[in-house]
């Protein structure tokens, strides 16, 4: 017991120092000319080391924002502004989606082409099994990009038993649990799980979550690039890496979104009833359809 307690504040105050470290030498991590730069990357994204920098720079803010309640607020408008953001570019994959849906019925059933070409100069030509196997990109974006940007705007469906009934403090309080006890955790998972599942995907040797960075240097001396190019039919579509890329980027705004929804739900509770929503920047279908916003 008392050796996990001073591991775990040892691990607080050596993240100062990682975190200043790493920013002062960025090429031991970042020049991909070197082979042990990737490997370090590996290492240190699904690191415990990376992890306490996260996690000490939460407490920090957390710390700054319990003294300066404005300061937390900042906090909440950038973070839900950044899944706002993200969100409403990424949505238009949706359109694109569909509109790639009727070009490849109409080039398929009218015009009886087997593949698609766009592009001037030098164009993008591939099977129409390509182009169609490619929508499953699109929705992956959907899903991915914009699931945090669907929570801010109230559109995710819940089931409000318990909820719906208790006092507005209660919410509150409910909704900071939630958002430490299974927001935070659910995405550490994620990422821990994506982030291996990611680069076993992109170089060789394949690196472990159990390896050490000492043996992923070692490693180091054998990788190669060896990006995910194979696909689920023989002219089908073949960067299925991207899927990787967005699971890991899908834990990352999570993680961060918990930590939002935390201290907005703490700010309204602090505050009480007149700050529900404060600073909520919720998408509008404009004046006088107010009754029919967020009845989906």
């Amino acid at each position: 017991m008392l050796d996990g307690i001073v591991w775990f504040f040892t691990n607080i105050g050596l993240a100062f120092y990682n975190f200043f470290y790493a920013i002062s030498h960025p090429g031991l991590w970042l020049d991909w000319s070197d082979k042990e730069a990737i490997m370090r990357f590996v290492y240190y994204g699904g690191s415990v080391e990376f992890f306490f920098v996260v996690f000490t720079a939460v407490l920090v803010l957390t710390a700054v924002g319990l003294w300066r309640n404005g300061f937390m607020w900042g906090c909440v408008r950038v973070l839900e502004g950044f899944a706002n953001t993200v969100g409403r570019f990424f949505a238009w994959a949706g359109l694109i989606m569909v509109l790639q849906q009727v070009i490849i019925v109409f080039i398929q059933r009218i015009f009886a082409r087997p593949d698609i070409s766009i592009g001037l100069g030098i164009p993008l030509e591939m099977d129409i099994s390509w182009w169609a196997e490619e929508l499953k990109l699109y929705n992956a974006m959907v899903v991915a990009l914009c699931c945090t940007y669907t929570f801010v705007q109230g559109g995710h469906v819940r089931v409000d038993l318990i909820y719906s009934a208790v006092s507005y403090r209660t919410k509150r309080v409910i909704d900071m649990l939630g958002s430490v006890f299974f927001m935070l955790p659910m995405a550490i998972l994620i990422w821990m799980y994506g982030w291996y599942f990611l680069w076993r995907h992109l170089i060789t040797p394949k690196p472990s979550a159990s390896d050490t960075v000492d043996r992923l240097l070692m490693k180091a001396r054998a990788v190669r690039w060896n990006v995910e190019t194979i696909g689920f039919s023989p002219n089908g579509f073949n960067g299925y890496f991207l899927f990787k890329i967005l699971l890991v980027a899908f834990a990352g705004m999570v993680f961060i979104h918990a930590v939002a929804f935390f201290y907005r739900s703490f700010l309204e509770w602090k505050e009480g009833p007149e700050s529900e929503n404060k600073h909520l920047d919720k998408d509008s279908l404009g004046e006088g359809e107010e009754a029919f916003e967020g009845t989906h």
